[in-house]
């Protein structure tokens, strides 16, 4: 069985969010590594590779662009 996933996360893959995509957050170059992980609705994270280590992260997705995906349902 697998899970539905949610609007949210749909939305957040649609702006770049999606395992694969190369990003740069918190003026850091990111290739991630999973799918959004929906913690709270303020709080949502990926798992992704720092390009300069190496190392794998979780970071946190910003606070204007989750504003941005859930305003985009509306």
């Amino acid at each position: 069985m697998t899970a539905t996933p949610r609007p949210l996360t749909v939305r957040l893959q649609n702006l770049g969010f999606k395992q694969g995509s190369q990003l740069k957050l918190y003026g850091q170059n990111f290739e991630v590594a999973s799918e959004p992980m929906v913690v709270t609705d303020d709080l949502v994270l990926v798992d992704a590779i720092e390009k300069k280590t190496g190392k794998m992260k979780r970071v946190r997705i910003p606070l204007p662009i989750l504003k941005m995906a859930t305003d985009q349902a509306a």
